[in-house]
């Protein structure tokens, strides 16, 4: 069976088609600059050279049209028609409290995540018209939602409960959800395994450090707290968001700018962390190109940036009592050894001691890496993540649990057929059908 897995970001849509039977990776890429000048794909198949092309495209579906088109494209594509794809998975930011799991898409709950576009503005609306697009493409086959919050359903209630009045939560759903959660599960394992232990024998602190930042505390292999709330914006200071922050803040700003509270929200959202500080940067790779030429606001948010992780670190090391390893993960989490070296640098009285040999060498984003001393109580681990991976076990399950099999090819006249999945008398024709 090939799944196709689809990650839609605001401009940008990763992807990755992979041969269930096989246990592996076909075709993986990423288009960027969606609805931008500039618009391009890069595509990479095992093994070959990547290919690299420019083709305008103003919204999402034509950029996964794109990505149809270069997967059944002759010379690079790996497969002969979009028909040989029998499921897609899709990543969804925010699942709310109704989903614990992932979960096949239905109308309801397209209208669900539409309903969560107000806790997760930048994610979700780019999620949701992704998904839309590529059931136009698709839609004789099953869609399944991924979401970054189902991993964080395990969390205790003193973990997810906030300090307001109680009745916010009962009536209103407020509390933690926590986010990038296929990241963290994903690497919780791969670390398990690097310690030589079950998942659910060891405590981690994984650090997901991309544009957006997140740690997460790991007791028994389950996530136990989480540094992102309500929304993605709460937490550590990332590329455009703030992260922590008085709430008296935004009631200031307001009156002091003549601005609605949903302005201030959408600047600590889009023009506030890397992007506020410096005033100019998002990308690390550019702050510290401007450190490196003496830039003292660039300085500045690297060291800022560094302390509030710091902070979180301990913190969460702290509550998980004994702590088996640090986990680094994601784009700069994975390559940025200034920071890695700065967020642990004077740790030791926590058992944490960093190689810096080995973290200067830990720049790869293919390999998994050792980065502390022999002698560190604490092991200090970089494992890249791999989310497309988790989507696809997660798509398989899904299929499995709801058919009896993942290999159950959908092949019928009415192509339409999710927006009849609500009907129960369809489902078991479906079933039926399966059967046979």
């Amino acid at each position: 069976m090939k799944i196709l897995v689809l990650n839609c970001g605001s401009s940008s849509v990763k992807y990755m088609i992979y041969r269930w039977g096989l246990r592996r990776s076909l075709a993986s890429g990423i288009v960027e600059r969606v609805g931008l000048e500039g618009t391009f794909i890069k595509h990479q198949v095992p093994g070959k050279e990547t290919y690299q092309s420019s083709h305008p495209c103003p919204t999402h579906k034509e950029a996964i049209g794109l990505v149809m088109n270069t997967l059944t494209d002759p010379k690079v594509g790996v497969i002969d028609n979009i028909s040989d794809i029998q499921a897609c998975g899709h990543r969804v930011v925010h699942g709310g409290e109704r989903f614990a799991s992932s979960v096949l898409i239905t109308p309801e709950v397209l209208d669900t995540f539409r309903e969560l576009f107000d806790l997760a503005p930048l994610h979700n609306p780019p999620n949701v018209m992704g998904i839309e697009a590529a059931m136009e493409y698709l839609p004789e086959i099953p869609h399944v939602a991924v979401m970054d919050t189902s991993f964080h359903q395990t969390m205790p209630p003193a973990s997810y409960i906030y300090a307001v009045p109680f009745e916010w939560y009962l009536n209103y759903k407020v509390r933690r959800y926590g986010f990038h959660g296929t990241s963290h599960l994903y690497v919780s394992k791969r670390a398990a395994v690097m310690l030589g232990k079950k998942p659910e024998e060891v405590n981690l602190v994984t650090c997901h450090v991309g544009n957006g930042v997140s740690f997460t505390a790991i007791k028994k292999g389950k996530s136990f707290d989480h540094s992102m709330g309500l929304t993605p914006l709460e937490g550590l200071v990332m590329g455009t968001r703030s992260g922590d922050l008085d709430p008296a803040i935004v009631d200031y700003i307001a009156d002091k700018e003549n601005l609605t509270s949903h302005q201030v929200i959408n600047i600590l959202n889009k023009k506030s962390g890397i992007l506020g500080i410096t005033g100019k940067y998002v990308d690390r790779r550019d702050m510290h190109q401007a450190m490196e030429e003496g830039d003292e606001r660039a300085w500045l948010a690297f060291r800022i940036e560094c302390h509030r992780a710091k902070k979180y670190l301990g913190a969460y090391m702290a509550i998980l009592g004994h702590t088996d390893a640090v986990v680094f993960t994601a784009g700069v989490g994975e390559r940025g050894w200034e920071m890695r070296e700065a967020v642990c640098e004077g740790m030791e009285e926590l058992g944490i001691k960093l190689d810096p040999e080995r973290n200067h060498q830990a720049v790869s984003r293919n390999h998994e890496f050792v980065i502390s001393s022999d002698d560190s109580r604490v092991k200090v681990f970089v494992i890249p993540t791999d989310e497309e991976l988790v989507f696809v076990e997660d798509v398989v399950g899904i299929l499995e649990k709801t058919y009896g099999t993942a290999e159950f090819h959908y092949s019928f006249e009415d192509a339409d057929y999710v927006n009849h999945l609500k009907d129960e008398a369809y489902k078991q024709e479906l079933d039926g059908k399966e059967k046979k």
